[in-house]
């Protein structure tokens, strides 16, 4: 029996990685170097399923993967999962904090150690990365004394030296990652839906009318945000994630309504929400 084939935001040594080895560690785990590199491999078949984050609590939204699942893919979220974040500052094994005077990391991992870099390094140089991963690699190939903001796998797998553990600013540090797929989870009763829709034009009351919809049903809303619709400044795309199924006769319903007050209405999936499970 074949294994499931899983892309991932690599190389292996992520947040991505791990998250996605919770998942299901018994897939074949292919690493991709993009977001929009692993949208590509379950669109075109390479795998049938692809992990990337797309929320932190102390960064907001990935907005390339919002923008990818918005504009360019027919890709459903079929599974959340919600991976506690705790970054290390890395370095070869020979080089010392007051040698160190470059800094390699992921935009979001630099986003969210600001303040210890800022304290810290003040003068070092900070150079994104592709992943916290590609960091490690860079910052183990660099000719300079460097460090790179990375996980304990990544210091593992690179013999690299954790300089500085824990160096979020602030914990809880938690990232949100989805499950990408052709077909979204059937109904559990537990359950969250995303969605995104737009206006065709800009008038008082229209955001509120579909957001009425929903509150006149009890529907409740985890979480409401804006993206550029990227046709014109002041375009707005909105996107909801709703409690409950779109297969639900009530969400079903309410949807059908929405999208009549709306010039664009794109279901993103339906998927169990995701539960911290007590140990």
């Amino acid at each position: 029996m074949s294994r499931k084939r899983i892309a991932y935001l690599g190389p292996p040594g992520t947040f991505t990685e791990e998250a996605t080895i919770r998942y299901d560690e018994k897939a074949q785990l292919l690493p991709f170097l993009s977001i929009s590199a692993v949208v590509a491999a379950v669109d075109t078949g390479i795998a049938e399923e692809g992990v990337v984050p797309i929320e932190n609590s102390l960064e907001g939204s990935v907005t390339e993967t919002l923008d990818l699942l918005i504009h360019d893919s027919k890709l459903l979220i079929r599974q959340e999962l919600v991976l506690s974040i705790a970054h290390h500052l890395l370095v070869k094994p020979e080089v010392e904090a007051l040698e160190v005077s470059i800094i390699f990391s992921h935009p979001q991992a630099l986003g969210q150690c600001r303040r210890f870099l800022e304290r810290c390094f003040p003068k070092a140089q900070v150079v994104a990365a592709l992943s916290t991963a590609a960091a490690v690699e860079q910052m183990m190939s660099s000719p300079t004394p460097a460090a790179a903001i990375g996980t304990q796998r990544a210091a593992t797998l690179h013999g690299a030296k954790i300089l500085a553990r824990d160096i979020q600013d602030r914990s809880p540090n938690v990232t949100r990652f989805v499950v990408l797929a052709f077909k979204d989870h059937p109904a559990t009763d537990q359950d969250k839906t995303s969605i995104c829709f737009s206006f065709d034009k800009d008038h008082p009351g229209l955001l509120s009318s579909v957001l009425q919809e929903f509150a006149q049903y009890n529907i409740n809303l985890a979480k409401v945000e804006s993206r550029p619709s990227k046709e014109g400044l002041g375009r707005y795309i909105f996107l909801v994630d709703l409690e409950g199924h779109r297969q639900d006769q009530l969400i079903s319903d309410v949807l059908v309504r929405v999208q009549k007050k709306t010039s664009l209405l794109k279901i993103l999936g339906s998927y169990p929400r995701y539960e911290e499970k007590v140990r």
